[in-house]
């Protein structure tokens, strides 16, 4: 396996192409984004990941890695393109609104045609996306076999890395390796044995699929759990940070933190995959997307309730990412609040300091010296290390120092005499 053809140059895709590239194999990375690769040919990466732009520069130099828009031959493919979902309504069936979300399967459908022309016997195929059950086995392998060749490997390895730490993931998590049969999940090990020190256990194609969908699916039900017990908490008059602190002493419970709701491309997307697959069997995972899908409007009625009373109140949102210190907006609850509040009459005021560039109906990106002092509250959205800083002298600068914080990124209340600090889930 000395070829190989990454296809898809994001946050998986790339990494893994770099990586591979610096342990000996022949990469070709494919994107069809010119933006992408123009930025690749000059040094430079579109994604903000510690080591990154190093190991890709030095993948680029030596010159195992080369990057086109149109994949070539290989020993081995790899399928590492976006899987987002598309609601019924959106993909035209405007008599279901609310009917669960679908996988959008264009991109690994067409990942898979472009390499059609390339096969050989022997080739190996892993999909890395991640998809619905069945995907690999009946979408995937129909298409190759359109080549005419049937002596191909294929196997799904789902990525299992998280953004901020990709680069030692990848090399040091474990990998669940799911063939269409045993000879391709092994072929498809010995390529990752070439970088990854983590165990690598080998499955069956469909249930590697599930896997990975179960590990995001069981983080989405705990996260509802303890928002439904911090919607609760503030209720009854309790500090349900404190109460999931005590709670998780005991032995057998771990209850993750509740927030303004959950993003990223998997936690916030792969359980809808699942319901896709049995959504007569799936109660309890839509419930839990309900729970989290409805925080951003909670956090919007807490500022409403704050600002009652307040003539024409600006709101600094503090915040766009989905998870602290990094740069990916994908689903992220941060943007769903930042539309909320427009959509409410707010003039509202972006401010995240890894975010390089927003759309233009969000606004303008504004540094938080700026925000501040223009801004009757603020919404802590994301817990950045920018944030976690911030003493009662910065939002004593505030035209009222009303401050939402709904991450509880910090630890002290403000001492301000006249300031109004509130966080979500305590009463």
């Amino acid at each position: 396996m000395e070829r190989i053809c990454v296809l898809g140059l994001g946050y998986v895709g790339l990494p893994t192409a770099a990586m591979l590239a610096t342990h000996g194999h022949d990469v070709l990375g494919v994107d069809v984004s010119r933006q992408v690769l123009d930025r690749l040919h000059d040094g430079e990466v579109h994604i903000h990941e510690a080591g990154l732009r190093s190991l890709v520069r030095a993948a680029l130099k030596s010159g195992h890695l080369r990057v086109a828009e149109e994949p070539g031959p290989a020993d081995a493919f790899i399928v590492a393109v976006p899987t987002p979902f598309v609601r019924h309504e959106q993909a035209g069936a405007r008599d279901e609104p609310q009917a669960a979300p679908v996988a959008d399967l264009s991109f690994v459908i067409s990942a898979a045609e472009a390499i059609v022309p390339h096969l050989q016997p022997g080739n190996l195929v892993i999909l890395e996306s991640t998809v619905p059950p069945r995907t690999t086995e009946d979408v995937v392998v129909p298409i190759l076999h359109r080549s005419g060749v049937r002596d191909l490997l294929v196997a799904h390895c789902p990525e299992r890395v998280l953004p901020g730490r990709i680069l030692a993931e990848l090399v040091g998590n474990g990998r669940v390796i799911g063939g269409i049969d045993r000879r391709s999940a092994e072929a498809a090990r010995a390529l990752y044995a070439s970088f990854v020190e983590g165990e690598m256990l080998l499955t069956d194609a469909t249930t590697a699929e599930l896997v990975k969908l179960m590990e995001n699916t069981y983080r989405d039900v705990n996260i509802a759990l303890a928002n439904e017990f911090a919607l609760v908490a503030e209720r009854v008059g309790v500090d349900v940070w404190e109460a999931i602190d005590l709670a998780n002493r005991h032995p057998r419970v771990k209850m993750l933190r509740p927030g303004p709701g959950v993003g990223g491309h998997c936690i916030a997307v792969d359980p809808w995959f699942v319901v896709q697959a049995a959504p007569d069997l799936t109660p309890l995972i839509q419930a839990a997307r309900r729970v989290n899908d409805g925080m951003p409007a909670h956090v919007v009625e807490l500022v409403k309730q704050a600002m009652a009373g307040v003539e024409r109140p600006v709101i600094a949102c503090l915040g766009l990412t989905y998870k602290a210190d990094v740069d990916d907006v994908r689903e992220s609850p941060a943007l769903k609040v930042l539309e909320l509040l427009k959509a409410e009459g707010f003039e509202v005021l972006a401010c995240d300091p890894h975010v390089r560039a927003l759309p233009e109906a969000y606004g303008p990106l504004l540094p938080v010296s700026e925000v501040l002092p223009r801004a009757d509250c603020a919404v802590i959205l994301t817990d950045h290390a920018e944030f976690r800083t911030l003493t009662s002298d910065d939002f004593g600068l505030m035209r009222r120092p009303v401050v939402i914080d709904t991450r509880r990124a910090l630890k002290a209340r403000l001492a301000i005499p006249e300031a109004k600090h509130l966080v979500l889930g305590s009463g």
